[in-house]
């Protein structure tokens, strides 16, 4: 009782105290939420319609895709470039897919399993003309033989990691092709929806019939604005504000862009790096004059071309080395010679010369065994079946194999990065291989039995052994180039500085307006993903660290002069006030030149006021009309002239793009050619439909698109 008596005496401390705990409690809880929101936020790369991607479902995205390339060229390498074109059709591909999701959601249109079944069934639609499954010989889509590779892949499950290893890159494949025809179908659903919504009459089609085919001649009286010099008129801030207002709708952005002004410099070699280069080129011409087997060579030279030791076509060799091996004669070696063109030194040997089929049609069963000898036992086997007329599909199917016809083309493997040994043999019997030849060929762990069936489109291929080694840079070079740019930049740590002394260091100071975030370089530098991030988190007039990029030869700095928010761009940018402008001394000037003109009723009367007069002829209602006296389209004047009768004179002086015109109609008449009603309905049809057609942009700009890809990539 003394205990409790004692606790209950301590009560409002313990309240006190309790409720302490608890809110240190709630904080600890918030401040950890908040920290996730945080952590989650700065994980987004992205927003399309309020849904928010993150930065590893795009990255899952891009993975996705990229295997699907790899795939599709036959690579395992990519280039930054190709990375780069990945990364930006991923994201079109993503706010069009979440788009269009939206909008076909809101309808109840979906594409049933059946309806892909049908459009795998009939096998002409053009997404799948790219994939592996089309029969050469119909030229169309095989579903069967899909089917086949499914149940196959669905086998090779149970064979192993190896076995699946060699059906899964296609079955991805295919899974992105199939996702990918969904999305192309339902596409299609809502475009045709949205196209049964645009008619044509056969009244509106007469009209139209009409202003395209009836044509006027005219004699015309113009005067140009430029007759009037700007500083005869005055333009006053109410003017600008007044036409502001009138066009404002015309200066709406989308999204937040930046201007900058930034010094780019690009390490070169210098005289003594030349030499140095020069030296070793012309050691490597040396050795492929004697040497047996080039191959060596070029890969000591580090050539910027691989040698294959096969023939390919000409063009899987750069231009300049393409231009010269058609004159060349085997075993002859041409250069040293430069090529400024993409500042190489280059040396080139011809080994050989020969007219091959560019496309071989085959078919070959694998041999596969526990050991050597059984695996040459089976291969020997096969390969006198097939001799002696065996019918070599069904001994295939005996094999576990389809022995299916299948062409090569040389497209296929002539921009190869390498080729080991066994692959050249390979490729050589196929191109070398006679018709309905069979031929047995021994590889390190299998063995193939391989028939070539036809060979089409004789070529000329080539083996050549090319020596090309970019004219490079020395270390010592590039750090005198460095050294003095980081000097420039730590000197001016303003804009106002980089402008005044860049001339002193030989540098330029360059302008870009508009930056978005969407873009993947600064001023067109590659490896400026730094940079990029930079700018969009800088404020106005801060100065850049300095930036190593481009293909490691590359120096940059940047400046952010102006951050231009979403919105409407205000009268106070330059690009806008000028535009402005412009309008404004146009009516103006219109304004002056009706005036002149006030009172005339003839073109003779207008040219007595300083008009130039010709004559205009062929105009229609449907085209704008050029007039060589301004040197602009007017589509002002083809209207008023579509409006005036034959003999007439225009009711008033037109105002145009470039100058204010008087006319009179001489001579109207339709061309040639009969009205037929349902096509020229059918043409007005599909004239709507292209003014339409911009319905997705429209869609995207009211999604609220956010890009933010440059915070990763």
């Amino acid at each position: 009782m003394a205990a409790i008596g004692k606790i209950r005496s301590w009560g409002p401390t313990l309240v006190v105290v309790i409720g302490l705990a608890l809110l240190a409690f709630i904080a600890e809880e918030a401040f950890r939420s908040c920290e996730a929101t945080s952590n989650s936020q700065r994980q987004q790369i992205g927003e399309v319609l309020g849904n928010k991607i993150d930065v590893q479902a795009f990255q899952k995205l891009m993975d996705e895709y990229t295997d699907v390339y790899k795939v599709t060229q036959g690579r395992e390498n990519l280039t930054d470039e190709e990375h780069t074109r990945i990364k930006d059709m991923v994201w079109d591909a993503y706010v069009q897919s979440q788009i269009l999701e939206d909008e076909t959601r809101k309808l109840g249109l979906t594409v049933t399993d059946e309806e892909l079944q049908n459009i795998l069934n009939q096998g002409t639609h053009p997404a799948l003309m790219q994939t592996p499954f089309v029969n050469r010989e119909t030229g169309r889509f095989d579903v069967n033989a899909l089917k086949q590779f499914l149940g196959e892949y669905k086998k090779a499950q149970s064979g192993g990691a190896q076995a699946v290893e060699q059906y899964k890159s296609f079955y991805n494949y295919w899974t992105f092709v199939e996702k990918n025809l969904r999305q192309q179908l339902l596409m299609e659903k809502y475009q045709n929806l949205f196209s049964h919504c645009l008619l044509s009459n056969p009244v509106s089609a007469k009209m139209s019939f009409k202003d395209e085919n009836e044509e006027s001649d005219i004699r015309l009286a113009a005067i140009p604005y430029s007759s009037i010099n700007d500083n005869q008129v005055t333009v006053s801030d109410s003017d600008l504000k007044a036409k502001y207002e009138e066009y404002k709708s015309r200066f709406k952005q989308n999204v937040e862009t930046r201007d900058i002004k930034y010094v780019a410099f690009q390490v070169q070699a210098s005289e003594a790096d030349k030499a140095a280069i020069d030296k070793e080129v012309k050691e490597f011409a040396a050795q492929l004059q004697t040497a047996g087997d080039p191959a060596e060579v070029v890969r000591k030279s580090n050539s910027n071309v691989p040698y294959l030791g096969i023939p390919v076509s000409k063009t899987a060799f750069p231009s300049d080395i393409a231009a010269k091996i058609d004159s060349m004669s085997v075993g002859a070696v041409v250069g040293p010679y430069e090529n400024a063109a993409d500042n190489t030194l280059n040396v080139i040997k011809l080994t050989a010369k020969t007219q091959l089929p560019d496309s071989v049609e085959f078919r070959m069963i694998q041999v596969f065994a526990d050991d050597a000898a059984e695996t040459q036992r089976k291969a020997d086997s096969i390969f006198a079946a097939v001799k002696a007329g065996g019918d070599f599909e069904l001994i295939a199917k005996k094999y576990g194999q389809t022995g299916e016809k299948t062409w090569l083309t040389t497209r296929e493997y002539e921009n190869s990065p390498s080729l080991d040994k066994d692959t050249r043999t390979y490729l050589m019997a196929l191109n070398t291989m006679s018709v309905n030849e069979v031929r047995k060929l021994e590889m390190p762990n299998a063995s193939m039995v391989v028939q070539v069936l036809n060979r089409k489109n004789f070529i000329t291929k080539y083996t050549a052994a090319v020596v090309k080694r970019t004219i490079g840079f020395s270390r010592d070079t590039y750090s005198q180039a460095y050294n003095k740019f980081s000097q420039f930049v730590s000197e001016n740590q303003t804009l106002e500085g980089m402008e005044k002394n860049a001339a002193k260091y030989g540098y330029v100071v360059q302008e870009r307006q508009d930056m978005s975030s969407a873009e993947n370089y600064v001023a067109g530098i590659s490896g400026t993903k730094e940079a990029l991030r930079w700018i969009f988190e800088a404020k106005e007039g801060k100065v850049s660290p300095l930036y190593e990029c481009g293909n490691n030869d590359q120096l940059l700095v940047v400046a952010m002069t102006k951050v231009n928010p979403e919105g409407y761009r205000s009268l106070d940018n330059k690009q806008i006030n000028d535009y402005i402008r412009t309008e404004v001394l146009k009516d103006k000037k219109a304004a002056m030149i009706a005036e002149k003109l006030k009172g005339v009723n003839s073109i003779e009367g207008a040219e007595k006021q300083g008009a130039k007069v010709s004559e205009v002829n062929q105009i229609t209602f449907s085209s704008p009309v050029f007039i060589s006296a301004t040197g602009a389209s007017e589509p002002a004047l083809s209207g008023a002239v579509a409006a005036t009768q034959k003999g007439k004179l225009g009711k008033h002086p037109v105002k145009g793009n470039a100058g204010v015109y008087v006319f009179q109609v001489v001579d109207k008449k339709m061309r040639e050619g009969k009205l037929e009603l349902k096509e020229q309905e059918a043409r007005q049809r599909q004239k709507a439909k292209q003014a339409a057609g911009n319905f997705m942009s429209e869609l995207y700009m009211k999604a609220k698109v956010a890009d933010k890809r440059y915070l990763f990539f």
